[in-house]
């Protein structure tokens, strides 16, 4: 287990070096194997692992070096496997392949291809190592590189100025929630003197009781990095347009990478944050209204690849609002599940826009059904598992959020009713793509068809978003449960009927008057509404009138220099009164003794009136 383990993150560490040293060398059928098999070398290899560790399911720690040794304060690289982080293993390693797969024929004609794999293929390094990391100092070293390489692959494009602005936006935004992060980590240094994972738990529990400030303080720390890591409010600006990128790269960074990273975090530290209850409150009202506010702006999106962009901010909500409420194994398993349905959801939309024409609003779609087969029917399924329609994967995990949300406390029926809410607009806009780029009147015509490549991935991951649940559903026991009585029977009913609801109401809106009908209160509140709903709820442009611009004035007034103003001063003074002493100087004697003297009878007077 040792080796192998080790050769996990190792495969795509190595490919994207070799492609970043020599890729533009090698011909594209070399660049292809490195690129996708490096991915392939590390799914066989956790798939393999996996006979041995259901046969010994017990955490294994793999030592590899010493870091560095301070004191009495050390930090190892060491890997660390355990339920928890094999459930990430799968699910980076498997659906990663699957994207790179696709991702050959869709960047096939990209002149870049080489240095695509590379970033791709060290994005789902750094994410392997963040999932392995043993302690917290090297689960950082993952976390900010697959920040680096978010960067990297959103301003792929970088010839356009408007993806090099959502590059940076991506990487200015995240860096916020991960200066929070940082500073938890310091604190966890200060107090317990460990960032080892399993030492940090077992500190905190052996030395802070729970509600104390302590805890509570670090876990807001550590929660602030994880809601800029996974998008959720109020730094989730930086996810919509991160669709500047390639649609792989947005269906490796939804779906099984970067956004999952704060779940991770926080579920892997489960036993520090029920020290904090009131954090765990913070996080599951975060999370309840991020999914609502996403699912209302994912509802006025004409951009098909921004409608799945809000679609992950609200499906990353459910997922902490299973987290706030200690419902850990639910919200591991939504990960799970949503990994399934958001890869088909977003490689079938990049397969409706590379067929046509690289078109992204959905205005100009219509009646793809019968030309575009496999991606229909991907859409239909991925759409379908997304609402949480009953048989398919996301609805085995969702559910199971609505349910234990209803049975959390004194908060869970208003908790329950706003996702409730959320579930209900959720069906609406995932089927209101349905009837709206695959029905109706056809507006463009495809150019081509979606080869092998880009088809094989799409129908594994059909299959998996249906019976993905039954994979995830023995991931309940990976966490506790909180307790809790399944006796809400009538509860049940009303939450798996609700999605059905939101499909119901797709058809009546969007099945024949097309996208027109979204604006059906034609009040201008309700344009006004659509608009603002559309636009995030504002708040891109709130930080830009109260971040953006004002930095930018300071940014231009600086730009002159004003610290110079102060030194070209001195130089000035300095100066003059150079040029004023050398006048003095003009070779007569009789004033340099004059001058002398003066200066001679001036000391004097000063010593005499000087007391003693």
């Amino acid at each position: 287990m040792l080796s192998q383990l080790i050769l996990v993150p190792t495969f795509p560490l190595l490919s994207a070096t070799l492609l970043l040293l020599v890729g533009r060398q090698m011909p594209r059928p070399l660049v292809t194997l490195l690129g996708v098999g490096s991915i392939g070398a590390a799914a066989l290899t956790v798939v393999l692992l996996l006979p041995q560790w259901l046969a010994n399911p017990e955490p294994v720690t793999v030592l590899l070096w010493q870091w560095f040794a301070v004191a009495n304060f050390s930090i190892d690289v060491a890997l660390y496997l355990d339920q928890l982080s094999i459930i990430w293993l799968c699910t980076i390693t498997g659906i990663g392949f699957l994207i790179h797969l696709y991702s050959s024929e869709y960047m096939a004609g990209d002149s870049d291809y080489a240095r695509y794999f590379a970033y791709l293929n060290l994005f789902v390094a750094s994410m392997l190592v963040l999932v392995l990391a043993d302690n917290l100092l090297l689960l950082f070293l993952g976390w900010e590189g697959v920040g680096l390489c978010s960067y990297l692959l959103i301003g792929f494009w970088y010839q356009d100025s408007t993806n090099g602005a959502a590059a940076r936006k991506a990487f200015v935004v995240t860096r916020a929630g991960d200066a929070a992060m940082a500073l938890g980590l310091f604190l966890l240094v200060a107090e317990l003197n460990t960032l080892d994972i399993k030492a940090v738990t077992g500190a905190a529990q052996a030395q802070w009781s729970a509600g104390s400030t302590l805890p509570t303080l670090a876990c807001a720390l550590l929660f602030i990095g994880a809601v800029g890591k996974s998008a959720q409010l109020p730094l989730q600006t930086w996810l919509p347009d991160a669709m500047a990128g390639p649609t792989p790269v947005s269906a490796l960074i939804h779906a099984a990478t970067m956004v999952t990273a704060g779940i991770y975090l926080l579920a892997r530290l489960n036993g520090l944050f029920v020290l904090a209850p009131d954090v765990m409150t913070v996080i599951a009202w975060v999370g309840v209204t991020t999914a609502l506010m996403a699912a209302f702006a994912a509802l006025t999106q004409f951009d098909i690849k921004r409608i799945l962009a809000y679609s992950t901010i609200s499906q990353l909500g459910y997922m902490f609002l299973a987290l706030g409420i200690g419902a850990w194994d639910a919200g591991v398993m939504h990960m799970m599940t949503h990994a399934f349905f958001k890869a088909l959801l977003f490689l079938a939309a990049g397969a409706v826009i590379a067929c046509l024409h690289h078109e992204q609003d959905i205005r100009r779609m219509g009646g793809l059904r019968r030309t575009l087969v496999i991606p229909f029917w991907s859409f239909l399924i991925g759409s379908a598992a997304l609402a949480a329609l009953p048989f398919t994967a996301g609805f085995a995990s969702k559910d199971l959020i609505l349910l234990m949300a209803w049975a959390s406390g004194e908060q869970g029926k208003w908790l329950w009713s706003l996702a409730a809410l959320g579930a209900l607009i959720t069906a609406l806009y995932s089927f209101k793509l349905i009837f709206v780029v695959f029905f109706g009147v056809p507006k463009t015509e495809p150019n081509h068809q979606p080869g092998w490549r880009m088809s094989i991935p799409l129908t594994i991951l059909a299959a998996l978003s249906i019976g993905g649940g039954l994979i995830a559903l023995p991931l309940r026991d990976v966490l506790p449960l909180p307790n809790y009585e399944a006796e809400h029977g009538l509860v049940a009913w009303i939450s798996a009927a609700i999605p059905i609801a939101g499909v119901i109401a797709a058809f009546v809106l969007f099945q024949r008057n097309g996208i027109a009908s979204i604006a059906a209160v034609r009040s201008n509140l309700g344009h006004w509404l659509a608009a603002f709903w559309r636009s995030g709820w504002g708040m891109d442009t709130l930080y830009d009138r109260l971040l953006v611009q004002p930095y930018k004035r300071l940014a231009h007034w600086w730009r002159h220099e004003p610290v110079d103003v102060a030194v070209r001063l001195i130089m000035w003074v300095v100066s003059r009164s150079h040029w004023t002493v050398a006048a003095t100087q003009n070779g007569q004697l009789a004033r340099y003794v004059t001058v002398m003297v003066l200066g001679l009878i001036l000391m004097l007077a000063l010593v005499v009136r000087t007391p003693t």
